[in-house]
């Protein structure tokens, strides 16, 4: 591999152009002659044994390039990146200049990290929100306990809100049944909103025995389309009325519920627990805005292929997680109405965002000097593998060094714009960045045209946020 040129274009972007030399070239296309050749049928040889001359005389003395290029450019450009000393940014655009028996001869080009003046990023101020905890808060957290302790009881009376009721139901339309509008003793909460409105309403004032027609049309939105905004009737019939009885809160409960012998202890505990998730909860708040300051003070040009990468890292993430739950991705898109475009355009000003926090960071790395040691990469090591249970070694393969001693970089650059915050009013909100967020959704959802063989520039450490598949549309209604 012979890096030809390098040449610096507008917008962080560099051109490569890459030659691989004819011998090299040469092996590769044997090996691709070697790997299709049993899938060529050539009049008066058995499938796999005509010679690759005869081959390339029917169908061009190119016939196998394709597959070589694909073997060999990966490897080059990824040689090339190294080389330079190139921090790349975006997928690579590969266009073949030349190939033959002089060799292979083809152009890379590819977005770098752009250069970033930093403004302020020490001893910046916002605003902190002070906790309180009140009597209502600690209320608030009881509920769960109490719900849990809470027992259903027969009543002999009118239903009201609140009210569980057992009932049966068939749902018709225009006098004829329609699917998944039927069901026997199926539990309802009054006021609970799991049916479609006015359904619940309409069982209020019922008592055991009742039977009633209840008149409601679908929501306009609705998933079945053949119901959407249409009225419909569900024949009703009420076996039981039950009401919600709620424990005494004393310290018999607390007993029951906690690990506490009264109620007063309980009660703190919960106070302490509630303080240092809404502490944790400023914190963060807190660091969010110091951080949008020093996003907001530097000066860079963030190019569109930077954005696009990201995106693409952050919709294929999404979807590995949503695979993982057992959906697969298309199907989610299904069900959710959305197509890969609406998922791209979503996930761009979350990828402007990334982007913006990532040069910031990066920046402050370089200005503060940030240097890991053996020492801190070997600790960091061992904390994963004992957070994840797993053996050093294990820890070590599936981390490369340089993505570990990145994020730790990264954490260091955190600490000094955070250490030397201060708690005050934050300034008036400005903007430098040369890209908005906004801007990020048309561009970001057209993409880079990808590689057709690996991935080739370093895989972010900074995982997405995780995505969850939505719950199943309720079938009763």
């Amino acid at each position: 591999m012979n890096v030809k040129s390098v040449e610096k274009q507008e917008k962080s972007a560099v051109q490569l152009v890459i030659e691989i030399g004819g011998e090299e070239f040469e092996a590769a296309v044997q090996k691709a002659y070697l790997k299709q050749r049993n899938k060529i049928n050539v009049p008066g040889f058995r499938k796999g044994k005509a010679p690759r001359k005869i081959i390339e005389g029917m169908f061009g003395s190119g016939v196998f390039y394709e597959d070589a290029i694909n073997e060999l450019y990966p490897k080059a450009y990824a040689d090339a990146v190294e080389q330079e000393k190139l921090d790349v940014v975006s997928w690579p655009n590969v266009e073949v200049l030349e190939a033959g028996k002089d060799g292979l001869t083809f152009k890379a080009t590819v977005t770098v990290r752009p250069e970033v003046k930093l403004g302020e990023y020490k001893g910046l101020t916002a605003e902190k929100e002070e906790v309180k905890i009140t009597d209502e808060d600690i209320d608030n957290e009881l509920k769960p306990y109490i719900n849990r302790a809470s027992r259903m009881v027969t009543v002999e009376r009118e239903a009201q809100n609140g009210d569980t009721v057992v009932i049966d139901f068939e749902g018709f339309k225009d006098g004829v049944p329609f699917d998944g509008g039927k069901a026997e003793g199926h539990s309802l909460e009054l006021g609970s909103g799991a049916f479609i409105p006015g359904f619940e309403d309409q069982l209020v004032g019922t008592k055991a025995g009742d039977e009633k027609d209840v008149n409601v049309t679908f929501p306009e939105d609705y998933h079945a389309e053949d119901l959407a905004g249409a009225p419909v009737v569900f024949k009703v019939k009420v076996h039981e009325v039950k009401e919600k009885q709620l424990p005494t809160v004393d310290d018999e409960f607390a007993k029951d519920v906690s690990e506490f012998d009264t109620l007063e202890a309980f009660k703190k505990d919960l106070a302490d627990k509630l303080t240092e998730r809404r502490e944790a909860q400023a914190k963060r708040a807190f660091e969010a805005a110091i951080m949008e300051q020093v996003m907001d003070n530097m000066e860079v040009e963030i190019p569109d292929a930077m954005v696009a990468y990201e995106t693409d890292q952050m919709v294929e993430d999404m979807a590995r997680r949503i695979q993982a739950q057992g959906i697969p991705f298309e199907q989610y898109m299904a069900m959710t109405g959305m197509t890969i475009d609406m998922v791209r355009s979503q996930a761009a000003a979350a990828a402007m965002e990334r982007v913006r926090r990532d040069l910031a960071l990066g920046a402050v790395v370089a200005a503060e000097n940030i240097e890991i040691s053996d020492e801190d990469l070997e600790a960091e090591y061992k904390r994963l593998a004992d957070e994840y249970h797993m053996e050093l070694d294990q820890v070590k393969a599936a981390a490369p060094a340089e993505d570990v001693k990145k994020g730790l970089a990264i954490q260091k650059a955190e600490q000094v714009i955070y250490d030397s915050a201060k708690v005050g009013k934050a300034p008036a909100k400005k903007k430098t960045t040369k890209k908005k967020a906004e801007e990020a959704e048309g561009e970001a959802a057209e993409g880079e045209e990808k590689p057709k063989k690996r991935r080739t520039t370093k895989k972010k450490t900074e995982e997405a946020p995780a995505e969850e598949a939505p719950a199943q549309e309720k079938t009763e209604e």
